[in-house]
């Protein structure tokens, strides 16, 4: 998202709008910024995302393009987000919720 908005993009102009008012990216705009991201790396290229997925309809979205490229999850940190955060429950339902150590797979 830095880079949309160090470019000015359209969307990265409409980040730093919301940014600047202090409230999240527009899950329109973050899911386009990302969904750009995500299909131009490289196939199998591993990834840390801080702070995303940070919605249940984010973490869907992500959940199907990662099937949709034949990769996997191997872990999820939600540190500090509480027990009751949906994000939380669908990645735990899932067993791929990190609640003491992940291993590296």
């Amino acid at each position: 998202m830095q880079q949309e908005i160090s470019r000015r993009t359209p969307r990265g102009q409409q980040a730093a709008a919301a940014i600047s008012r202090g409230t999240a990216a527009p899950d329109q705009v973050l899911l386009a910024i990302l969904r750009q991201w995500f299909w131009a790396r490289k196939p199998d290229a591993g990834f840390l995302l801080e702070g995303y997925p940070a919605t249940l309809l984010q973490a869907k979205v992500l959940d199907d393009w990662i099937d949709a490229r034949g990769e996997t999850l191997t872990g999820v940190l939600a540190a500090g987000r509480p027990d009751s955060d949906p994000v939380v429950a669908h990645y735990r339902t899932q067993g791929l919720l990190c609640e003491t150590a992940c291993a590296a797979a």
